[in-house]
């Protein structure tokens, strides 16, 4: 979809900001649910051959912590790096305090 000159730039700000959190959402998601699903439900027959990483469960470790942490370091980056304030001008009902 091409942008129009009429476009407000705070709108085309504020949906490129939401796009990448969705993407960032979407990808946790389309990581943490599968892995879980396909490393978690697994009946050991052993319990003790169960592996723990930093005392979880490797899959809890690999399919919920570790997703956990990065999305919200790159969450920070994010808020750091990416979303700016825009001007959004003067409310009509505003009185100019110049």
């Amino acid at each position: 979809m091409a942008n129009q000159p009429h476009d407000d730039p705070v709108y085309l700000h504020s949906r490129r900001e939401a796009l990448l959190i969705l993407l960032l959402w979407g990808l946790s998601f389309f990581w943490t649910v599968p892995y879980c699903y396909l490393r978690g439900y697994q009946t050991l027959s052993n319990p003790e051959d169960l592996r723990l990483v930093w005392g979880m469960p490797a899959w809890v470790t690999w399919g919920v912590a570790v997703p956990w942490i990065t999305c919200g370091i790159l969450s920070i980056l994010i808020c750091l790096f990416v979303i700016r304030d825009d001007d959004l001008g003067h409310a009509g009902d505003e009185a100019d305090s110049e």
